[in-house]
Formats: C-alpha cells, sequence, structure tokens
C-alpha cells in the first residue's frame, strides 16, 4: 500500500543560548520586552511533519510520497530526499515563498523560544490529493488550515483511509471543523495534551471518539499509549526505554510513520502500537529529526528483543 503524507516541510534552525531566560527576562518589565540572546550553537534540520513521517517510513520500508507546498529555498531539503531515496512527487515549489521554518532557541534550562514562518506552507491547499496514483492510505498531519480542511475532503471523497493527526494545527480548529475531520476520518492520532483539547472542543469522552472511527490513538509520552477502538476496547501499549533521551522532537512524527506501516500491512493493533512505540524511542535517542538511521534486519531484531515475538 502507498500512503500520502500531507503535512509541512520545514527548515529547524536550533540555537542554543549558555544561559537561562529567566535571568534576563524581567517580570516588572515583561511589558517593553526588548532582549538579545548570543548563541554560538546553531544547527539547521530538515523537518516539518510530512518530511519527518516519509522518512521514518522509507527507514521501516514502507512505501509513501510526502505532499506539500516549500519554497524558493527548498533547494538543500530537495538534495537531501534524493540522497535518502524519498519521493518529492507530491511537493509543489511556490518560487515567490520561502518553504515553512523554525528558529528555536533553547536555554541551559531546556526553556525554549520559537519563531515560526508558515512561508510556502500555508499554500498547500493548492495541491490536490491525487486519485490516480495509487494513494490506498493517507495521513493529515499539521499544515496550512486551509490545506488540512481540503485535503481531508479530498480523502474522503476518493475513498482513502486516512489517519487525522491534528498536532500543533489543533488551535486553527474550533467544534464544528473537528466534528467534520472525525466524520472523514478513519483513524485519530493525538498526544495526551492535544486530545485533551480535542475532547473538550468537541464534548466527546475518549470512547465517544473511538466510536466516530475505527481507532483513537493517544500517546503519551514515557507512558506509552492507548489505542482506543470502538466497543469501549482500550489497548495500552507499553513506551520502550531508549538508549538516550537525546531530542524528543519529532517523536511523534517516528511514531506516525510506526502505525502507517502496521496499517499498509494490515498488522494488529497491539504490533502496531509496539512497532510505532518502538519507532520513537530510536527517534528519540539522537539529534534531530531525520538523522537516526538503522537497517530493518536491526529493526526486526530490536522488536523481538523487546517484545519477545517477531514482525513477521
Amino acid at each position: 500500500m502507498t500512503a500520502l503524507i500531507c503535512g509541512s516541510l520545514a527548515y529547524d534552525t536550533v540555537m542554543v543560548f549558555q544561559g537561562r531566560f529567566r535571568e534576563h527576562i524581567l517580570p516588572d518589565r515583561i511589558h517593553m520586552l526588548n532582549v538579545a540572546f548570543l548563541t554560538p550553537t546553531l544547527k539547521r534540520n530538515f523537518g516539518g511533519c510530512a518530511g519527518n513521517i516519509a522518512y521514518n517510513l522509507h527507514l521501516l520500508g514502507g512505501d509513501g510520497h510526502a505532499c506539500g507546498a516549500v519554497g524558493h529555498d527548498f533547494g538543500p531539503y530537495a538534495a537531501w530526499l534524493a540522497d535518502n531515496g524519498l519521493s518529492d512527487r507530491f511537493l509543489k515549489v511556490c518560487p515567490d515563498h520561502f518553504t515553512a521554518q523554525a528558529y528555536i532557541t533553547t536555554d541551559l534550562d531546556d526553556n525554549q523560544i520559537t519563531a515560526f514562518h508558515p512561508g510556502a506552507m500555508n499554500l498547500s491547499h493548492t495541491i490536490d490529493v491525487p486519485r490516480d496514483a495509487g494513494i490506498s492510505l493517507g495521513i493529515l498531519a499539521p499544515d496550512g488550515r486551509e490545506g488540512m480542511v481540503a485535503h481531508a475532503e479530498q480523502f474522503a471523497a476518493a475513498g482513502i483511509p486516512f489517519i487525522f493527526d491534528p498536532g500543533q494545527a489543533m488551535p486553527l480548529f474550533g467544534q464544528q471543523d473537528l466534528d467534520r475531520f472525525l466524520d472523514q476520518a478513519t483513524w485519530v492520532a493525538v498526544n495526551d495534551y492535544e486530545g485533551q483539547l480535542l475532547q473538550e472542543r468537541t464534548g466527546l469522552s475518549a470512547r465517544q471518539v473511538a466510536e466516530r472511527v475505527r481507532a483513537y490513538i493517544v500517546t503519551r509520552g514515557a507512558e506509552g499509549s492507548l489505542i482506543h477502538l470502538p466497543g469501549g476496547q482500550s489497548l495500552e501499549i507499553p513506551a520502550v526505554r531508549p538508549a538516550a533521551l537525546a531530542d524528543p522532537t519529532g517523536c511523534g512524527d517516528a511514531y506516525r510513520a510506526g502505525l502507517l506501516y502496521g496499517l499498509s500491512r494490515d498488522m494488529d493493533w497491539d504490533t502496531t502500537g509496539r512497532l510505532a512505540s518502538l519507532m520513537g524511542a530510536l527517534k528519540i535517542a539522537c539529534h534531530g529529526t531525520q538523522n537516526h538511521r538503522f537497517t530493518r534486519e536491526a529493526f526486526a531484531e530490536a522488536f523481538r528483543r523487546e517484545f519477545d515475538y517477531g514482525l513477521d
């Protein structure tokens, strides 16, 4: 099965301030804030939810295409995709815009100040979900609001089952929007905070959300994840202890790639959830969202070692 991964592709510029924000941001002067932080450490990573999910799905041996709008500065990212055997078939270059990018400054207490420029991402609605490209599975990851609304409608109209993954785009949608997404989606995947917002805004319990779709997946970080199924059944998926706690950014995307892989191969939910959990653990042990690597044989061995059974 071939997956279409709708969402953002972005540059993540990460800087480290060798101090503490609290020592420079004075509470009684917050109304006239004017500060500058020297950041001798800077790294630029390839990111964005669609790019991250596609990268992780490819590591697993899955078949998928990222789908999103990018800018005139996308050249280095395009070269990275090509070098890693990733598809750019459904990426649209918008020459008058920058690729989406986040500028993240972290202090010694791991506090973060982030500025995000959406750029071309806000034109994702100008790309249509293809009906004649062999797409049999989809995911709707965080993207421009108009793009998410349009792609959900197009997935549903084409009869393509898809995961609704609102992520950091959750604040863009109210109750009517979310109700419509639940009617269109086949599965829903959120973290525990996003799940709480989804349930508050729709007035639905976790069980009621699960009744609207085939599965409602809620990740809980180090506490593992819950997969709520119609009929009241809930599966508790254990977290995998990572080799290191290097960088949590992109762990949710790695988990979702595991979901897509399991769904594309008709795996049961226990196995799909565990596979996704292992993906998150492998990602968190490495800095950056697309810098971890493994062979399929090594992944299968890690899965067997962790869960005492094989993937085949």
